[in-house]
Parts: C-alpha cells; structure tokens; sequence
C-alpha cells in the first residue's frame, strides 16, 4: 500500500536492478518492496533457477515494476507477473523495457523526460569541447612534466565550427540553445523536421555528416536507431570531423567506428555510450583522438534527485488515480518529439 496517499490499489513494487542507492531506500520507505534477484548483466539470468523461484512466489503480488534505464524489463518478466499495472522507469531513454508487450498487456510505463536535459546538455558540450581542445591529453601533458620541454600542440577551436545535431529533441535543442553561444551554425536530422525551428535542415544522417565539423547524436536507442551512425556517415563526417555520442552505444555501429579512427577516416570521437556497456573495446582505450566517459551524462547530483522524484509521483499518481505525470509517448495520442535519450 502506498503510505503517502492511502490509496486502495494494493500490491508489492518490484525493484529491478541494477538502481541507484538512493531510489532504492525511497522505494522501500514508501511501498512494500522486494527486489528482483539475479546479475542483470548475466545472459542466462532469466534462466536462474533461483529467480523463477522468486516469481513463483512474488510474482502474483508484483502490481509495479521500479527500474532505471540500465534495468532488463524483457517480456519473459513481464508476462511472469499477471497483475502489473505499471512500469516506473528512472530515465528519459526505455529501450530497457519491452513496451510493445507491456502495452500490449495494457500496462502503464513512465519515464523521467525534462528533468535531466540542462545535464545532458552540459555533457555533449563538455566533451565536444574536451575533445577539440584536447583537454584530457593537456592535462596528461602537465602531469607528465612534458610542458617543461615544449608547448602543447595547437588544437582546434569550438567557436564559429559547424555542428550537427543527430536528434533535434528536448536535449537537442537544449544542446543547440547553448552551441548558439559559441556562434557555431547548426544543422540537425529529425525523421521530420521540427516546426519553428530556424537551423537547417539534412534529409540524412549521412547528410548532416557531410556538412558539419562536429556530430552530436541524442537519438533514443532501441531497435529502429540500431546502426544509425554507419561506416557511410563516418565517412560523410571524415578525417578532420568529430563525433559525440550521448545517446546510446547502439546507435553507433561500434566496429565501424574503430576502424574508421584507425584507417584515419573520421578525425576523433567523444564518447559516453558504448554498445556492451560497462566493456569498452580496447582499439578505444588507447587512441588520444578519443575521449572516453562512463555515461554520465545525467549523472549530477541534482539531476538524479529530480529523476528519482519524478519516477515516484509517477508511481504515486498510478496507484492513487491510475495515471501518469510523464507517460512514455508510444501512450499519447500525440505520439512526443524524436530525439531523445
């Protein structure tokens, strides 16, 4: 029961991991919570005898599911739990989540959209920037005592450069309101052009490539975006471009990334998504044209409060009126703007 509202729509909330300490205490305060065992990262995990046993038992209790968006929520669990009602997901992005089957089955999922885009945003412009002016490699280059011995090398400004934006969605255009301080000309690629909006823009991916210095991509992930970034739009952003990724590793084809920097195909890449994450392929690790993060994108102190307290209302407002503050768009009737994490 929740204890904030007293509602009546009873049951147990399912935790599924991997989630942050924190929404994980907040989630026990307020509901009877049991946590789904097993490594999320464990292929087999859904075969774990120890986790049917778990369903066996919990699984006709289970009414919501709270999960961030690094949380398997695979139909095989969702159809182990015959009076779910809702998914709570701790993130804007829910390729986690198979939606077709839980809306199938009329179940409720959420996301935390909004709240974390000023983050994300300083995130693509951060490591825009470390990677044009080459700041984790100065950094090194004092640290190593090399200054005494010479200058660092000339790097390449931010300003005034051409950017594409791979995704013209809330983070977008919360990424393109702050490159337009940098008096830098943007283009964008949507499946659609957004209206009232004044960048140009490409009818490709490809496209876009082909006329900017620097590609940002905030696509979501998930099956229609799988590759979106191939070998022919590295190629099209070529041997002087840079490519920043703070979507999701599936977005770029990985392997044609990595032969694109080591054949000298595409100038540099800035990355906080890989596609088999927490694994980074080793050809990345030691290249200096690259700059690596651990997909932090959102990951700020007041950006994961706001998302956490977003996650709950939502689960609040299901279990008291049966609605959602921030229901995932395949559930409106004016379906939301593409391009989002």
């Amino acid at each position: 029961m929740n204890a904030r509202t007293g509602t009546t729509r009873t049951g147990t909330v399912l935790r599924v991991p991997p989630i942050s300490p924190e929404l994980h205490a907040a989630t026990g305060e307020r509901y009877d919570a049991v946590d789904l065992p097993g490594d999320p990262t464990d292929p087999g995990v859904a075969d774990d005898p120890a986790r049917a046993a778990f369903l066996a038992e919990h699984g006709g209790d289970v009414v919501a599911i709270v999960c961030s968006n690094l949380s398997p929520v695979p139909a095989s669990l969702i159809e182990a739990l015959p009076r779910l009602g809702v998914i709570a997901n701790h993130g804007v992005g829910y390729d986690n989540v198979d939606v077709d089957v839980a809306l199938a089955r009329g179940i409720a999922v959420s996301h935390t959209p909004d709240v974390l885009d000023d983050a994300v945003a300083e995130t693509a412009l951060a490591l825009l920037l470390a990677a044009r002016r080459r700041i984790v490699t100065a950094d090194l280059f004092v640290r190593d005592g090399a200054w005494s011995k010479g200058a660092f090398p000339l790097t390449d400004q931010v300003s005034g450069s051409r950017v594409g934006i791979l995704g013209l969605g809330r983070i977008g255009r919360a990424v393109a309101r702050r490159l337009e301080a940098f008096g830098c000309a943007i283009s964008y690629h949507n499946r659609r052009p957004v209206p009232g909006v004044g960048y140009a823009y490409a009818a490709s991916p490809a496209e876009l490539a082909a006329g900017v210095d620097n590609l940002i991509v905030i696509v979501p992930g998930g099956p229609g975006t799988e590759g979106l970034v191939d070998a022919a739009v590295l190629d099209a952003l070529g041997p002087r471009g840079l490519l920043v990724n703070v979507a999701r590793g599936s977005v770029v084809d990985e392997d044609a990334l990595v032969a694109a920097l080591q054949e000298g195909r595409l100038g540099g890449a800035a990355l906080d998504v890989f596609a088999r994450e927490p694994e980074v392929p080793a050809a990345l690790l030691v290249r200096d044209d690259v700059v690596l993060a651990p997909h932090v994108g959102s990951a700020t102190h007041e950006t994961r409060a706001a998302m956490r307290r977003l996650t709950l209302d939502n689960l609040d407002d299901w279990l008291a009126t049966g609605t959602l503050r921030t229901p995932i768009p395949e559930m409106s009737a004016s379906p939301g703007e593409g391009g989002e994490r």
